[in-house]
């Protein structure tokens, strides 16, 4: 039960996804890890740079193994990233390292940098990654104008690469809202692919500072986890 989470842009919360998903499959018993590969705008921390993404999923579950093969300074794509620092980065570095994490947990999730056609190393870009480590990808939208046409692009470019796509989520949605554009992205973006929205997750505005089980909650109550893991979530009897 492995998943590379990408995004259909930068910035649409594929982080919080990621630990949303993670701490949920952890809380109902499965050992889950998170694997970042590359890791633009890393903090610096003791003097290493680390990641802030890995350092959030830790907040929300410290018992979630985390790895990160290369930390880079700069905000950048990762290709850029490490040219600056002076990194050289290698694929078969980022193949051991998810194998190493899958033998020791039953899910790995795999959190993407921006989108499929990021540049990772030359004439390399995240897609090659995901084909590299083959396991299916979710990809993460923002709800608003313009998101149609941005996940069907990327729908679309994952299917030619021979990409298996498992469903799309829809975050950050605002609530009780009467943008057409935005009620309607969820059926067009089924209407016009063979892609299923699988969740739609409601806008947290701090979601920084959530506590853990409110964050677990908000997942399993807007995300079909059962369909994204092809799991049987027990369900509680009600006449005990």
């Amino acid at each position: 039960m492995n998943l590379f989470i990408t995004g259909t842009d930068t910035d649409v919360g594929k982080t919080a996804i990621t630990a949303g998903l993670a701490a949920v499959m952890q809380s109902l018993g499965y050992k889950s890890g998170v694997y970042k590969p590359f890791q633009s705008g890393a903090q610096e921390k003791n003097g290493f740079y680390v990641s802030p993404d890995l350092a959030f999923i830790k907040k929300i579950d410290f018992y979630i193994e985390t790895l990160c093969s290369y930390s880079l300074k700069p905000p950048a794509a990762p290709l850029i990233a490490a040219e600056i620092d002076g990194v050289n980065m290698s694929l078969l570095t980022v193949e051991r390292e998810f194998q190493a994490l899958k033998q020791k947990c039953e899910v790995v999730l795999v959190e993407g940098a921006g989108g499929l056609m990021v540049p990772v190393l030359p004439e390399k870009t995240i897609a090659d990654v995901i084909k590299l480590l083959n396991i299916p990808v979710l990809i993460v939208a923002r709800p608003d104008l313009g998101t149609v046409n941005h996940t069907l692009l990327t729908i679309n470019q994952a299917k030619t690469m021979g990409m298996e796509v498992s469903g799309v989520l829809i975050n950050r949605y605002p609530s009780g809202t009467e943008d057409a554009a935005i009620k309607t992205a969820p059926r067009l973006i089924e209407e016009y692919s063979d892609a299923k929205v699988l969740g739609i997750i409601p806008n947290i505005p701090d979601f920084q500072n959530i506590k853990p089980g409110e964050f677990i909650d908000i997942f399993i109550n807007n995300v079909d986890i059962e369909k994204i893991f092809n799991i049987q979530i027990p369900k509680l009897n009600m006449n005990l």
